[in-house]
């Protein structure tokens, strides 16, 4: 018996390991030829591969087979005469998008080596140009077509393991699109809801109007506005704004509006603990301490917020306040002048056993009150330049003709002006008082 050379691998084994990440399954190559002679002899050297052979005798048969069945690796003749070369075979492979790799379309990559008398770098480069992967010289080695298939392979697995990387990712983007689909939906409701906190947005108490507008920066926000009467002859309104955005201030805010309820006054911190109707309002100082105590106490949250909260008599047009970290309020007189009122004090929740004082001004018929949140005023231009409260004065002054949502409606139109869009970077509230006497 011949012993079996050292070089030469046994019939059915590899010269070379099973490239790594190869598939399961065995790969299928299309040896393509017009002559049948030489497509055995292909087929006797591949023989030695883990690997399913088919033959085809021209160009037209070979696209024919592959649009039927699955092949990795082609193996064609360049010369085939009287029909399509393999050069035209590989153009015409490469120009089909069933054969140009895994991708979302489900088309898969396709080896494909020319087999050529041709050694020429310009043939080489048509070659390449046409889309070749590979070249094996004619006579076929069978250890340089074994080496030149399993190289083939490993370029193979290698891409079909980024084509499975890039389907699991898109999964995953698919899921994620899917999710943020889903938050989107569920923050427009969380949106609405939180609108839903203020009851009625105007109301005409005979003596003054109230008009409210609130505009969050996001899906929702921490601003808040409100009133509700305060006692026979009284209302009371608060604007407030809770540090930071998002879900965690509105969630904040939602609570403040249970303090601050409209619907049930026993709820209500503002108000005298009596069942009574006719009840009257605490102070606006002993107001922001209850608020002060509740957040530090029972809300246990590092979230702390600025208040302004007033008290409105109707028949003498006083208004008393307490300025907790919120902007001071504007008071648009009579005449177009414009002046701000308050001394300023701190947020609530940031101190235990904090105080603050009552402060007070006097509304003459035909006077309006503006509260807002520093939103407006720190509604910064392109340049980032701040209105600060300068600009709002000079926005108020301009329609100073106008009352009501109307004007409310031509501050928030002048402040998408001044900040070049209609999106803010943080919530904007206001409410506005027109006292008539």
């Amino acid at each position: 018996m011949t012993p079996t050379s050292a070089i030469e691998p046994a019939r059915g084994a590899a010269l070379y390991p099973a490239a790594a990440g190869a598939p399961d399954r065995r790969r299928r190559v299309l040896v393509v030829d017009d002559s049948r002679l030489q497509r055995r002899i292909l087929r006797a050297h591949l023989g030695r591969l883990d690997v399913d052979v088919v033959e085809a005798s021209s160009g037209e048969e070979a696209l024919e087979r592959m649009r039927e069945d699955r092949f990795d690796i082609v193996v064609s003749d360049w010369m085939m005469p009287g029909g399509m070369t393999g050069l035209e075979l590989c153009v015409a492979l490469r120009s089909d998008p069933a054969f140009g790799g895994d991708d979302e379309e489900g088309g898969r990559y396709v080896y494909f080596i020319l087999s050529t008398s041709k050694g020429e770098k310009e043939e080489i480069a048509q070659g390449l140009n046409a889309g070749a992967d590979d070249f094996v010289t004619k006579p076929v080695d069978g250890i340089e077509l074994t080496a030149r298939i399993q190289a083939g392979e490993r370029i193979l697995a290698m891409q079909e393991e980024l084509g499975e990387t890039n389907r699991k990712r898109g999964e995953a983007l698919a899921e994620i699109r899917a999710l943020h689909a889903t938050i989107e939906r569920d923050l427009e409701q969380a949106r609405l809801l939180q609108h839903a906190l203020v009851r009625r947005w105007e109301e005409d108490f005979g003596p003054a109007e109230i008009t409210l507008l609130l505009r969050s920066s996001g899906h929702v926000g921490g601003d808040l506005v409100g009133f509700f009467k305060a006692g026979p002859d009284s209302v009371g309104l608060y604007g407030i704004d809770v540090s930071g955005h998002g879900i965690a201030s509105a969630l904040m805010s939602a609570r403040l509006a249970g303090y601050l309820s409209t619907s049930d006054r026993r709820q209500n911190v503002a108000l005298i603990d009596t069942d009574t109707a006719s009840c009257g309002a605490l102070r606006p100082s002993v107001v922001a301490a209850r608020l002060n105590e509740l957040a530090l106490d029972e809300m246990e949250t590092e979230t702390y917020y600025t208040l302004l909260y007033a008290d409105l008599d109707l028949r003498t047009g006083v208004v008393s306040f307490v300025q907790a970290g919120h902007p001071p309020p504007l008071v648009l007189r009579a005449d177009g002048s414009v002046e701000f009122a308050g001394e300023g004090g701190l947020p609530v929740g940031l101190i235990g056993g904090a105080d603050w004082e009552d402060q007070s001004l006097r509304l003459a018929p035909g006077d309006r009150l503006l509260v807002y949140s520093d939103g407006v005023t720190e509604c910064e231009a392109p340049s980032g330049e701040m209105l600060d409260g300068d600009g709002l004065a000079r926005i108020v002054g301009d329609h100073e003709g106008l009352g009501g949502r109307p004007l409310l409606q031509a501050i928030l139109s002048d402040l998408e002006d001044y900040a070049g869009a209609a999106d803010f970077g943080d919530d904007v509230s206001m409410a506005l008082i027109e006292y008539r006497g």
